[in-house]
């Protein structure tokens, strides 16, 4: 049973800013903003880089993380998931903020608007952006719908909020001669896919116990809270040894790698000191805030090298 806000009204711009999540779309810019750095790296010519299609890389990847959001707000609640034990930051339909029907036509207009923005790259790297586009929002509602409940949550953050933008950023908006396949862009994709999923880990740690009596088969759920917390610790700074693999382990380098690393390991330790509630909520925001320190440290690191 959903209860409204009485300070929010229903189907209001407010509500619907909220449904959207706008905190999230600093991890979908992450991986765009990785692409354009090596694609600069490898270009070094402003003139040379398709603006248009850089500005559109961007819009798709907002568009598609708003629908993803939309999707898993209704999904969940029609599932049950999002209840009254739901420790994270209250969701619109659970709340009744939006309408059900509402969000169904949101869930829509969102994708047939992904759709539109992401048509015109067709023309920047060839009809196989069919394929990419038409992949990223098959996944998009899978994984809401059963992927995450099947511990594949983590895959899918890893291929579509790394690896699959990261590449087609630098694809897309380089000159033809320079689209030839290469491995820089794929092992950047990987390293933020991995920055980005401690983000699900976080979340998915605070969630651990209403995940687990909703039936939910998140990865932590199968691997328990204390190997969690070792694989969030971790899982960070073997992004940052896949970046100095590729790029050389100079002294700049690293200088920007640890920056990124001493506000992780201080995340790290207010997760274990925290452990469970809702003040995890604070410990996930600045995951979010660590993802976007990664992004700009190292477009940066790749722009000077």
């Amino acid at each position: 049973m959903t209860v409204v806000d009485i300070n929010m009204r229903v189907n209001s711009v407010k509500a619907w800013f909220l449904a959207a999540r706008p905190k999230t779309l600093t991890g979908a810019a992450v991986p765009v903003m990785l692409g354009a750095a090596y694609a600069w790296y490898r270009v070094h010519d402003l003139a040379s880089i398709e603006w248009g299609a850089l500005a559109l890389c961007f819009l798709f990847a907002f568009v598609m993380q708003i629908d993803a959001n939309f999707i898993n707000d209704y999904y969940d609640c029609m599932k049950g998931r999002d209840n009254e034990e739901r420790l994270g930051p209250p969701r619109a339909c659970q709340q009744g903020w939006v309408t059900m029907p509402a969000m169904r036509i949101a869930i829509g207009v969102t994708t047939l608007l992904g759709c539109a923005v992401g048509l015109p790259l067709i023309y920047y790297g060839g009809w196989e952006m069919i394929a990419v586009g038409a992949a990223c929002v098959l996944f998009c509602f899978l994984y809401t719908i059963c992927m995450a409940s099947l511990a594949l949550g983590d895959v899918l953050v890893i291929v579509f909020f790394g690896i699959i933008p990261c590449c087609c950023t630098y694809y897309v908006i380089v000159p033809q001669e320079f689209q030839s396949l290469q491995m820089m862009p794929w092992f950047l994709g990987l390293a933020n896919g991995l920055m980005t999923d401690t983000l699900l880990l976080i979340n998915n740690y605070r969630d651990i116990d209403n995940d687990r009596n909703a039936g939910k088969k998140t990865l932590v759920v199968l691997i328990g809270k204390e190997r969690t917390e070792w694989l969030y610790l971790f899982i960070v700074p073997i992004a940052l040894c896949i970046v100095l693999f590729e790029f050389g382990w100079t002294n700049m380098n690293i200088i920007f790698c640890f920056g990124v690393y001493f506000f992780h390991i201080s995340t790290w330790n207010e997760m274990r000191r925290i452990g469970q509630g809702r003040a995890l909520n604070a410990t996930l925001g600045k995951t979010a805030r660590n993802i976007l320190f990664f992004g700009i440290l190292i477009s940066l690191l790749i722009i000077l090298q």
